[in-house]
């Protein structure tokens, strides 16, 4: 499994998480619960995005990354 890559922008409000490479998005699904599913042309899922993610958190919430 490639590296996953996780990217928070402070100044959009989101989080992105990728299982593999972003090059490969061909089309995004709308979960309506403010998450983007990023699809490959295959249909299998190659990321998210989460929409809204520092929308309940206060300045001081942790952001934790694991590596293993």
């Amino acid at each position: 499994m490639e590296k996953i890559k996780v990217i928070l922008n402070t100044q959009t409000n989101t989080l992105d998480v990728w299982f593999d490479d972003a090059k490969k998005e061909f089309i995004c699904e709308e979960t309506g619960e403010e998450v983007i599913l990023k699809k490959d042309k295959n249909n299998n899922i190659i990321g998210f995005e989460k929409l809204n993610v520092l929308k309940h958190a206060n300045k001081s919430t942790p952001i934790e990354v694991l590596s293993v």
